[in-house]
């Protein structure tokens, strides 16, 4: 039996919704917003999602983003459900991975059909990968989740202050670092020093891998932005796994070839949004990584963003004025995250 997340803030939508789809042979899991959403299709992980769009907290936007992201999944066909018929909504729904769009009141029949056609073509791509033994490997993400918490389990656990620097561009690897509790930034130092932040890491997130894998020098270096517990990984345990398991060897693929693409939109971002746009992408993204109360030095916020801090600064202070965020003994409260994510440029 088929499994599938309905996600709506409106309790009526929710029980309508459910007893359609159990009526038609489903076993349905809800959930009332958009953050506990991400929790249950993390624990669950459902066959299908149906997710409203305009939700508090977190909304259906931020649910796609932050499941698009994870390994276990990425891959669940996403449907959104929204009242609204507007075009730029339908095209941010879809730019972010989803798989259909369907418009409130809908037709039941029209829902269970584009169901019913998600369900068989996942069915069918997942039978094609089981049937082709070399690429067997990379479809596997539960052993390969498994070997690496057993490598990172039971080995040292340090505690990094803030500011504190992991490791330096340009030398040798020693470790692979797991987060277990804090953040990290990854970033870049020009010929005057200038810093470049290239993507902040959270708690279940490695660093250094990209290194350990290539036998080369760190190309980047990693600082602590908040007191955090880290575990340390020897190299050679973890080019034994890595090179000793296809399994693991393709999720480390997986997250390079991520890493890449984060590099790649970055860069877009740079070249073609306006400062109130990509501080405002910030903020979003900070707020997905489940950091809805913001406290980063400016001058790491400014080099996420790639600008200067006054710039930033008097960003900030005219989101304040909109109603937009708060500020307060350094952090930043976001009050209207909607308005942020759909910024215009």
């Amino acid at each position: 039996m088929h499994r599938i997340l309905v996600i709506d803030d409106v309790e009526d939508h929710r029980e309508n919704l459910s007893e359609i789809l159990a009526l038609n042979g489903y076993h349905v899991l809800t959930a009332q917003n958009g953050k506990l959403g991400v929790e249950k299709a993390m624990k669950e992980k459902p066959d299908l999602i149906l997710c409203d769009v305009r939700m508090p907290e977190l909304d259906g936007f931020g649910v796609l983003q932050i499941l698009s992201k994870h390994h276990n999944t990425s891959d669940i066909p996403f449907l959104y459900l929204t009242a609204l018929s507007e075009q730029t909504d339908f095209r941010k729904g879809m730019a972010l991975g989803a798989d259909d769009y369907i418009s409130k009141p809908f037709d039941t029949d029209l829902l269970l059909q584009s169901i019913e056609r998600k369900l068989d073509k996942i069915s069918r791509l997942r039978g094609a990968s089981a049937r082709n033994a070399p690429f067997e490997g990379f479809v596997n993400e539960a052993k390969a989740l498994e070997l690496l918490h057993d490598l990172s389990n039971n080995r040292e656990l340090r505690h990094f202050p803030k500011k504190d620097v992991l490791f330096e561009e340009g030398k040798t690897p020693r470790y692979l670092y797991y987060i277990e509790k804090g953040a990290a930034k990854l970033y870049k130092t020009n010929s005057e020093g200038r810093e470049f932040i290239i993507h902040i890491s959270g708690p279940g997130e490695y660093l250094g891998y990209l290194p350990l894998d290539s036998n080369e020098h760190y190309l980047e270096s990693a600082a602590i932005l908040e007191p955090s517990y880290i575990r340390l990984i020897p190299r050679d345990d973890f080019q034994k796994l890595v090179f000793g398991d296809r399994d693991v060897n393709a999720r480390f693929i997986k997250m390079l070839a991520n890493h890449v693409a984060e590099q790649e939109q970055l860069l877009l971002d740079m070249a073609y949004n306006s400062v109130r746009k990509r501080v405002a992408s910030t903020l979003v993204n900070l707020h997905d990584q489940n950091k809805s109360n913001i406290h980063f030095q400016r001058d790491d916020l400014a080099a996420v963003i790639g600008t200067a801090k006054e710039t930033l600064v008097r960003t900030l202070s005219s989101f304040k004025t909109e109603g937009l965020i708060d500020i307060s003994d350094g952090h930043i409260h976001i009050l209207n995250l909607e308005k942020l994510r759909l910024m215009p440029n």
